[in-house]
């Protein structure tokens, strides 16, 4: 057989050789033997040949290979990236603030507040933690904001005491006047440049950002989605959405537009979660004006009518009807008035002229004749209905005859403060008219169907369900999958997570510091959690001061130890456990030693444990021991 250096070859080409080899019998002279010469040599020359081109074959595969892999590291290093990061609004409702970066430069959409439940005892606000915008403010390029509601604008004032004054404000004419009104309040005077915007107007900021305003329904007017628009892609954020066939306003959706954005093509898509888990459809604000003019005829009295400052459309709707049934109109809420004062400014709201009264000459009108619109909505303790609802209220008093009309629904954490207004309400005979019995109020958040309907238009390549509870973006997350996005192409991030966006894909890559920021007072960010555990112990046990008196001179004990309470026990019942605290505290205190300044930290930390110990042991709970030293000469 036949044998190459390497092995056998193959069976077809070792019988053609053969054959090459093969000659007859009777050729035995020199003309044999050099035929046979000659045919060696060809087979030779053919088995080098069948080498080289196979080992031909394999280089020119491997370098095709190589080729291959090369050119894609080298598009994956060269394809343009940007980033988003949500600073809030995810996981909660409420604290809205998106981060979109590319390359050097930052735009930043919106900047909301999130309110206090109730763990967080004295807390006004939590904002976002703007550390990130802090430590890149020279990056930010512009605040785009899509509408006036607090949980988008509360906390830009706070924001520009972060990143520089001169970063421009965009948004439309009406969210700029409630932005700028939040500048009044013991902020800087120096109000950021602010831009009007409407529909399709487009703005070029930086380098490399371009963003444009598209028209959309919500429960306040002015509402825009925003497209994102740089280098490495586009990314299209809803804002808050419903889709309302029939505004109050007559601004209605721009569904042109959006479907020119989805034919054109989206990298990555923020969509509203807030009412991911309800089915159908949001009904039309419209709704709401026809469900108020039947409340209106039914009632022989007073009506009383609590609703959200920022519902321009659902003030509106208040106002027609209370003029329709001739009602004068007392308003109520420091933040409605300036809403009446803003909105009525710029024609958003109209009212007229001889329709308000105060709210001291509601007494003077026949009950019949009167409206009072007023703040409250969600319990809030110092609110105008919760001050009605507990009989604190200055100049209303509810009596039998009332309606008291609840125009919203409880954000979550609130049910129980809402509960309680409408239980005490109904002790005074007063009726009351709330959503689960009543048409009186609908969302301004697209449910199911709308969610899908935004799905379809844009057809986003990846998508990211925004604002909602994690269970509100699961929920978000099916929804997107029935209109055929790939589980895989869904991002359920969490606030800090950095998404980075490419025209190929979308994907978390990292995370960025996106705590809460809590404001009390004029304090910004000073309260933190051991604080809040001390307000927590004050105001489950209460406190327990100890007062020592020392000498001057000696450093010895000359009076005390005495003994004062707060929320712990009431003094003049316990004067038992009170005068044994004393003794407890006198046996195991040296009243001979010499404590002086530098001693002052044992003899506090000293009586605080045994005083701790003792209250444990007698009462079961923990209040704070407050040790104070005085001295006299």
């Amino acid at each position: 057989m036949l044998r190459t250096e390497k092995g056998s070859i193959s069976q077809e080409k070792r019988k053609r050789l053969e054959r090459k080899f093969k000659l007859e019998s009777s050729n035995t002279g020199v003309d044999g033997i050099k035929e046979k010469i000659k045919a060696i040599k060809e087979g030779i020359k053919e088995l080098k040949t069948e080498k080289v081109k196979k080992a031909t074959g394999k280089v020119a595969k491997e370098v095709a290979t190589n080729i291959v892999v090369e050119t894609k590291e080298a598009k994956a290093q060269k394809e343009e990236k940007m980033y988003v990061i949500p600073l809030g609004g995810m996981e909660e409702v409420g604290k809205n603030s998106t981060v979109v970066q590319y390359r050097d430069e930052i735009i930043i959409i919106d900047s909301g507040v999130i309110f206090p439940d109730e763990n967080l005892l004295g807390i006004d606000l939590v904002i976002p933690d703007f550390s990130f915008l802090e430590n890149n403010k020279d990056k930010i390029k512009g605040l785009f904001v899509t509408h006036g509601h607090e949980d988008h604008i509360g906390s830009i004032p706070y924001l520009y005491q972060k990143i520089d004054k001169s970063v421009p404000m965009f948004g439309g004419k009406l969210t700029l006047a409630l932005a700028k009104s939040k500048f009044e309040n013991g902020f800087t005077k120096d109000i950021p440049k602010m831009k009007e915007v409407k529909g399709r107007t487009k703005i070029k900021v930086g380098k490399y950002f371009t963003v444009e305003f598209i028209k959309i329904t919500h429960s306040i007017t002015d509402a825009y989605s925003l497209l994102v628009t740089t280098p490495a892609g586009t990314v299209f954020h809803t804002g808050d959405f419903k889709i309302d066939l029939t505004p109050v306003d007559g601004e209605g959706v721009d569904f042109a537009r959006l479907s020119q954005i989805g034919e054109q093509g989206v990298d990555l898509m923020l969509s509203d979660s807030t009412n991911s888990e309800v089915e159908g459809f949001t009904p039309s604000e419209r709704s709401v004006g026809e469900a108020f003019k039947v409340e209106f005829s039914k009632a022989k009295g007073r009506i009383i009518v609590a609703a959200f400052a920022s519902h321009v459309h659902r003030l509106q709707q208040i106002v027609n009807v209370a003029q329709e049934y001739g009602r004068k109109i007392a308003i109520d809420g420091r933040s409605l008035v300036k809403v009446f004062e803003i909105a009525g400014s710029l024609g958003y709201l109209k009212v007229p002229n001889d329709m308000m009264v105060p709210l001291s000459e509601v007494d003077t009108l026949k009950d019949n004749k009167v409206v009072i619109l007023c703040t409250g909505t969600q319990g809030e303790p110092m609110a105008a209905l919760s001050r009605i609802a507990k009989n604190m209220h200055k100049h209303i008093k509810i009596k039998e005859g009332d309606t008291v009309i609840i125009s919203a629904t409880p954000i979550p954490g609130n049910e129980r403060a809402v509960s309680n207004n409408i239980n005490n309400l109904l002790k005074y005979d007063a009726e009351v008219v709330f959503k689960k019995i009543a048409g009186i109020h609908v969302s301004g958040h697209g449910s199911k169907e709308e969610q899908k309907l935004m799905l379809n238009l844009i057809k986003p390549k990846y998508f990211m369900p925004v604002h909602g509870e994690h269970k509100m973006l699961k929920a978000h997350q099916d929804t997107a999958m029935e209109t055929g996005i790939p589980k895989n192409n869904i991002i359920i991030a969490q606030n800090g997570s950095k998404i980075e966006v490419t025209k190929s894909g979308a994907k978390i890559k990292g995370k960025v510091n996106a705590g809460c920021t809590l404001v009390d007072g004029l304090g910004v960010g000073d309260i933190g959690n051991i604080v809040l555990k001390d307000r927590q112990q004050l105001s489950q046990d209460g406190v327990v001061v100890i007062v020592f008196t020392l000498d001057k001179e000696t450093g010895k004990i000359v009076a005390g130890p005495d003994i004062v309470t707060r929320g712990f026990v009431y003094s003049k019942e316990s004067d038992d456990i009170i005068k044994e605290a004393i003794e407890n505290i006198k046996e195991k205190i040296d009243d001979t030693s010499n404590y002086y300044s530098k001693d002052w930290g044992l003899l506090k930390n000293t009586t605080r444990d045994i005083a701790a110990k003792f209250f444990y042991n007698k009462t079961k709970r923990n209040p704070m021991i407050l040790p104070i030293i005085m001295e006299v000469e």
